[in-house]
């Protein structure tokens, strides 16, 4: 409801909250580190993408929005990485051309 109304910040201190009762829960911490990706809070949805990776290293899209993320912050080497990765577990492979 408040990603589709544009209320990020809204959202993300709603799902701050949530995420510090079950730290260990990975669909928060993804929905949050949303929150703060699109309320350009990049350095803390970063902290929270990377939190994601360390209980799920497989997890598809949170390594998908962690290149989105280092991309945004002018950091394309650190992304690189991550956005092949995230393409090679959704099965997208670039031409090899």
């Amino acid at each position: 409801m408040f990603f589709e109304a544009k209320e990020y910040l809204t959202a993300a201190r709603i799902l701050g909250g949530l995420v510090a009762e079950v730290p260990e829960q990975v669909g928060p911490r993804l929905l949050l580190a949303r929150a703060y990706y699109h309320s350009a809070r990049l350095h803390k949805a970063e902290a929270e993408l990377r939190a994601v990776l360390e209980r799920d290293p497989v997890e598809q899209y949170a390594r998908f929005m962690l290149g989105r993320t280092l991309q945004r912050q002018g950091r394309g080497d650190e992304a690189a990485p991550h956005l092949r990765m995230a393409a090679a577990m959704s099965g997208e492979f670039p031409d090899a051309g």
